[in-house]
């Protein structure tokens, strides 16, 4: 799908402003190509994510709901594993598609001539888009076991985006050192994986030693889902001069993938 995008576009000059219809047409293409042989089609982008979500609610809501603060909802550990999963899944997507578009998207940059920010731009679109449909998936599961809302949720907008500079910052860099290197690919689902359980997501920051909590500060998804945690499960806003850092250094990491991309791209060709 991507191949019949470039050859259309391929043949104009420009940035990624340019090609914008380039990106919108193979995230939709994307979209359709994901799913057309299956008879749930789009469904599955919310299935899955909730069926962990069901797993981690059956084996630890006994055990952990009890240590959530102001439970007294009894679904209130499901409301907590949904936000958390809501931040964490947006991030880990954009980093695990960012990790190997370059190679997935080789022959493509070796034979057509196009903007190589675009292949960062489709994988950030796709996995908003993915983001978006859980989303509302949560708000209905959310609305239906009693949780209220309010204009607290409007935080998730730009908090969405905080989490999507982060990852995208993060899987660029990996993303390039993977062409160079192909053992970041294998090593990179592993550390996702730890990181995942060294944030409170499954088990609430209660159950950690005093003593050892501030060492939580160093991760930056622990602020992220901690946030994301306030306005959904809590109703209270986000600690905003934490979510400041985090983004500054976001930022500073997406500076220097975007330096590294623009010094790398034509190495990366020949690599590729």
């Amino acid at each position: 799908m991507i191949t019949s995008d470039i050859s259309h576009a391929a043949g104009q000059q420009g940035g990624l402003w340019q090609y914008r219809h380039f990106v919108l047409s193979s995230i939709r293409n994307e979209m359709i190509s994901r799913f057309s042989r299956s008879k749930l089609g789009g469904l599955w982008m919310i299935i899955n994510p909730l069926s962990q979500v069901l797993i981690y609610a059956l084996i630890f809501s006994n055990v952990l709901a009890s240590k959530l603060p102001d439970s007294d909802n009894k679904y209130s550990y499901a409301f907590y594993l949904l936000a958390g999963q809501l931040a964490w899944m947006l991030f880990n997507e954009v980093i695990t598609r960012s990790l190997n578009i370059f190679i997935e998207q080789g022959d493509l940059m070796k034979k057509m001539s196009f903007p190589r920010s675009t292949l960062p731009a489709i994988a950030i679109g796709s996995s908003l888009l993915n983001n978006f449909f859980l989303l509302i998936a949560v708000l209905g599961i959310f609305l239906v076991f009693g949780q209220s809302f309010s204009l607290l949720m409007l935080w998730l907008i730009p908090l969405t985006f905080v989490v999507i500079i982060l990852a995208m910052g993060i899987g660029l860099i990996l993303g390039i050192f993977n062409v160079f290197l192909r053992d970041i690919g294998h090593v990179v689902p592993i550390v996702l994986q730890v990181w995942f359980w060294f944030t409170p997501i499954v088990y609430p920051e209660k159950i950690i030693p005093e003593k050892y909590r501030h060492l939580m500060e160093i991760n930056p998804m622990y602020t992220m889902v901690n946030a994301y945690h306030d306005i959904l499960v809590y109703q209270q806003a986000p600690q905003l001069e934490s979510i400041a850092i985090v983004l500054a250094g976001a930022l500073a990491m997406l500076l220097l993938s975007l330096f590294i991309f623009r010094r790398a791209s034509a190495e990366m060709v020949d690599v590729l």
